[in-house]
């Protein structure tokens, strides 16, 4: 059962990631850009890290994409006109990269793995992804980036007011 949930929530990602990149319009992109994000929270719930996943609900589903709704909406991106593009040598490259991608990754799925069962594993490890050790990791060895991250995005939300005010 945890298989067939893991290769759907990997399709479901796979697939909303090949229809963000093929859309025309950055608004059905940013739409398939979610559903990649509610798929990898699955994911990580699977993984037994429901902080995680709540996190990147919240976050990444939440508030990063209502800034980059609202991002398209302020710059009043429409559909791009249709190019007549030909078939030249870097989409050749492209699909010669993409299928040995592929194929890669149906050899690596096709070998039995060798990861010790959860069970086996480390009592440590059943640390990972709960809210204590994302607490002590994030208030206490990375502060100084989680600071500088703070004072970054703070800077790009009083750019973008700028910039909107210089337009109206």
């Amino acid at each position: 059962m945890l298989v067939f949930l893991f290769l759907l929530f990997a399709a479901m990602a796979i697939g909303c990631a090949l229809a963000m990149v093929a859309q025309r319009n950055p608004l059905y992109s940013a739409i398939s850009l979610i559903g990649v994000f509610i798929s990898l929270a699955c994911l990580y719930v699977m993984l037994a890290a429901p902080f995680i996943a709540a996190v990147q609900v919240i976050v990444y589903a939440g508030a990063i994409m209502v800034l980059v709704v609202f991002v398209i909406m302020l710059l009043n991106l429409g559909n791009e006109e249709k190019l007549t593009e030909r078939f030249d040598l870097k989409k050749a490259i492209g699909v010669v990269v993409v299928s040995g991608f592929l194929l890669e990754m149906l050899y690596l799925f096709g070998i039995k793995s060798n990861f010790p069962a959860l069970e086996t594993m480390h009592p440590a490890s059943a640390r990972i992804g709960t809210i204590e050790a994302m607490g002590e990791a994030l208030f206490g060895k990375f502060i100084l980036p989680f600071e500088v991250t703070s004072i970054l995005l703070l800077a790009a939300i009083v750019g973008a007011v700028v910039l909107a005010k210089k337009n109206a």
